[in-house]
C-alpha cells in the first residue's frame, strides 16, 4: 500500500496525511475547496517545523514529507490509483455514507476502503458499497502526529487479511494498533464519552466548577487533561453527536447527552475551535468562563 488516499483536509485528515507522508507514502489529500487545502497543507508544514526545531527530523526530511503530498479538489483524480482510501470528514453518517458510495465507484477494485470515524458503525458503512470484506475503521487519535493509539474496527464482513494489513501498515507508520469489534462507541468512546458526558453532569448539578472537575481528575486520575477541557478539545459538538450514536444504538438512559452539553451546542459553544467552550480561548490561552452560565 504505497498510493494512499486521505478525504478530508481538516484537523484529522491533515493530520493522518501528514503521518503516512512522513513515513514515505505517496498522499492525495483531497477536499472540496482549495481554501481547505492550503488550510490544512500549511498545518503540516507548520508540525513540520516544530519537529525540525525539537530535532526530532530534519529540515530534508521536512521537504520529503510535504513533497509526498498532492491535493486534489476532484475526489475521482485524487482518487483513482489509491491502494488506500482513508475518509476523514465530519462525523456525520449520511456525509460518510455519500463520501463511500464514492469512493466504491472511483477507487481501483483492491482498493482498501477505511474510515475515521470514532462512533459510526463500519458495518453501516461498508453496507453501501460493493466491498464490504475490504471496508474497516482507522480512527486515530487527535493530534494525530503525536498520538500513539489507532483504533481498528472490524466490520461484520471485513475480512481477516484487511485487518492484518491494516495492523500491519498502523505498526510501520509508528503506531500501536488496536483491535476492536464494531459496536457503537468502540472502545474509546464508549469509555471516554460517558465520562466526558457525567463531568457535564456534575457541573450542571452543581456538584463542582469547571475547575475542580478538571482538577480531581487530573491530580486524582492523574489524566493529563480534565474531562471539560478535553471535551473542548474534541469539540463539544463532536462529543454530542458521539453520545447520541451511543444512545440510539444501546438504547440505554445513561448514554442521554447531558442538557448543558445540548444546550452549548445550539448556542455554538463548540469549544477551542469556537473560541469558547467550557473555557474561553478567545484570547489565545485558556481562562474560566463565568460560573453562573452554566447553573440549571
Amino acid at each position: 500500500m504505497k498510493n494512499i488516499t486521505v478525504i478530508g483536509a481538516g484537523t484529522m485528515g491533515n493530520g493522518i496525511a501528514h503521518v503516512f507522508a512522513q513515513t514515505g507514502h505517496k498522499v492525495s489529500l483531497v477536499d472540496i475547496s482549495e481554501a481547505a487545502l492550503e488550510k490544512g497543507t500549511a498545518t503540516i508544514g507548520r508540525n513540520l517545523d516544530r519537529m525540525v526545531k525539537k530535532e526530532r527530523i530534519t529540515a530534508a526530511d521536512k521537504a520529503a514529507t510535504l513533497a509526498n503530498i498532492t491535493t486534489f479538489t476532484d475526489m475521482r483524480a485524487g482518487t483513482e490509483n489509491a491502494d488506500l482510501v482513508v475518509e476523514a470528514a465530519t462525523e456525520n453518517v449520511d456525509l460518510k455514507l455519500k463520501i463511500f458510495k464514492s469512493m466504491d465507484d472511483i477507487a481501483p477494485a483492491g482498493a482498501i476502503l477505511a474510515t475515521n470515524t470514532s462512533s459510526i458503525s463500519i458495518t453501516k458503512i461498508a453496507a453501501v458499497t460493493g466491498r464490504p470484506d475490504k471496508v474497516i475503521g482507522m480512527h486515530f487519535m487527535n493530534p494525530v502526529p503525536i498520538m500513539k493509539l489507532v483504533e481498528v474496527i472490524r466490520g461484520y464482513a471485513t475480512s481477516d487479511a484487511v485487518t492484518e494489513q491494516i495492523m500491519d501498515l498502523s505498526r510501520k507508520l509508528g503506531k500501536v494498533p488496536t483491535e476492536v469489534n464494531d459496536y457503537p462507541g468502540f472502545i474509546a468512546n464508549r469509555i471516554l464519552m460517558p465520562m466526558i458526558n457525567e463531568a457535564i453532569y456534575s457541573l450542571y448539578e452543581s456538584v463542582a466548577g469547571v475547575e475542580e472537575i478538571d482538577t480531581v481528575m487530573k491530580l486524582g486520575m492523574a489524566h493529563p487533561m480534565g474531562p471539560l477541557q478535553l471535551a473542548d478539545f474534541i469539540g463539544l459538538d463532536v462529543c454530542l453527536s458521539i453520545l447520541r450514536v451511543l444512545h440510539d444504538g444501546f438504547g440505554n438512559p445513561k448514554y442521554a447527552p447531558c442538557p448543558l452539553l445540548v444546550n452549548m451546542v445550539t448556542a455554538g459553544k463548540l469549544g477551542r475551535k469556537s473560541g469558547e467552550g467550557f473555557y474561553d480561548y478567545s484570547g489565545g490561552g485558556k481562562e474560566l468562563i463565568v460560573a453562573d452560565a452554566f447553573k440549571q
